[in-house]
């Protein structure tokens, strides 16, 4: 499925809304957009979060003040052959399938259905325990980091490491843990400050409104770019109204494929693509006026124009003084 460098994740996360044959139709529109994989989310309720733990301020605007967070995500579950006919949903429609799990039963879980890749949620980032059991696995590791200090992101790596994880194997993921997160709070510079401190690979998961900053992202570098999507952003639940909906998905793989490409290797030098346009645009040393035979050649007769088919222009001053050899006519161009 890769088609770049940047590996694009098409985030599900709960917007299936507890539906398999929605979720199914997710994998569909982010195969449809060409990302590199689409991602959910595996938990169980009861480990996740106590009884009565209230919702977030954005989960209340969306799905009401009534009911806990943890009745709100139990309707949000999905089970393990629920698990099991996505994934192969994925390989039907050549995806990468990827979840993050919030407990280590769904850790488990996830290790039963052979993933190679796990993703961090930036909630867990400060959990001993979790980190300890999925450093252990010496798996490919995406850690998401919202809402954290330098300090926070460089415990977690340690932990990762310690356990057995290679540090090559870590992708560190810039976040605003907010929904939708206000542009002027991206911060996406701070992908060269983690990159530059923790020497690992760096990407964005964006939460902010609209595609511009995913693809300032991969302008900036990004190596994992993550956003979420949803099927319709009127639906009810948590997340749909801060994500993309799969037409704005499939236009910002295009335009993030599109700048990858247009960052090229950085090193300057004339392009295929303007090469028949050089001599079009550049100039050469041409008669400003008729010059007779015996001249000699001054800025008085002799000038620069369109097209560069003659003498360079940076060799004016070796032509200035010399003697015209022939006749040339107004606007011919100078030979020696």
């Amino acid at each position: 499925m890769r088609t770049g460098k940047i590996f694009i994740i098409a985030e599900a996360g709960v917007n299936h809304n507890g539906d398999l044959e929605t979720a199914r139709k997710m994998v569909d529109a982010a195969a449809d957009a060409v990302a590199d994989a689409v991602k959910f989310q595996t938990f169980r309720a009861e480990s996740m979060v106590i009884r009565n733990a209230s919702k977030a301020d954005y989960q209340k605007t969306a799905t009401g003040e009534i009911g806990s967070q943890q009745a709100m995500l139990k309707e949000l579950e999905l089970d393990i052959a629920a698990h099991k006919d996505l994934i192969a949903r994925c390989a039907e429609r050549n995806i990468e399938f990827l979840s993050s799990p919030f407990d280590a039963e769904s850790i488990d879980m996830l290790v039963d259905l052979g993933l190679r890749t796990f993703k961090i949620p930036s909630g867990e980032i400060n959990n001993l325990p979790y980190l300890r059991k999925l450093g252990g696995l010496k798996k490919k590791i995406i850690l998401s980091t919202g809402m954290s200090e330098m300090t926070e992101i460089g415990d977690a790596l340690d932990i990762l490491t310690k356990e057995g994880t290679r540090r090559e194997d870590i992708t560190v993921l810039h976040c605003s843990t907010a929904y939708p997160a206000p542009h002027e709070e991206a911060n996406l510079r701070a992908m060269a400050a983690m990159k530059k401190e923790f020497n690992v690979l760096v990407g964005y998961s964006d939460h902010t409104p609209g595609m511009e900053a995913a693809i300032a992202a991969a302008a900036l570098g990004a190596s994992v770019i993550e956003k979420h999507f949803t099927l319709d952003k009127s639906m009810p639940g948590p997340d749909h109204k801060a994500s993309l909906s799969p037409e704005e998905l499939k236009a910002m793989v295009k335009a993030v494929r599109n700048t990858e490409k247009a960052l090229g290797d950085g090193v300057k030098r004339p392009l295929p693509c303007e090469l028949k346009n050089k001599p079009v645009v550049r100039k050469s040393i041409v008669a400003m006026k008729d010059i007779t035979e015996g001249d000699l050649f001054s800025e008085d007769n002799i000038t620069t124009k369109r097209p560069a088919l003659g003498i360079n222009p940076m060799e004016w001053d070796s032509i200035m003084g010399k003697t015209a050899k022939r006749d040339f006519s107004k606007d011919e161009l100078i030979e020696l």
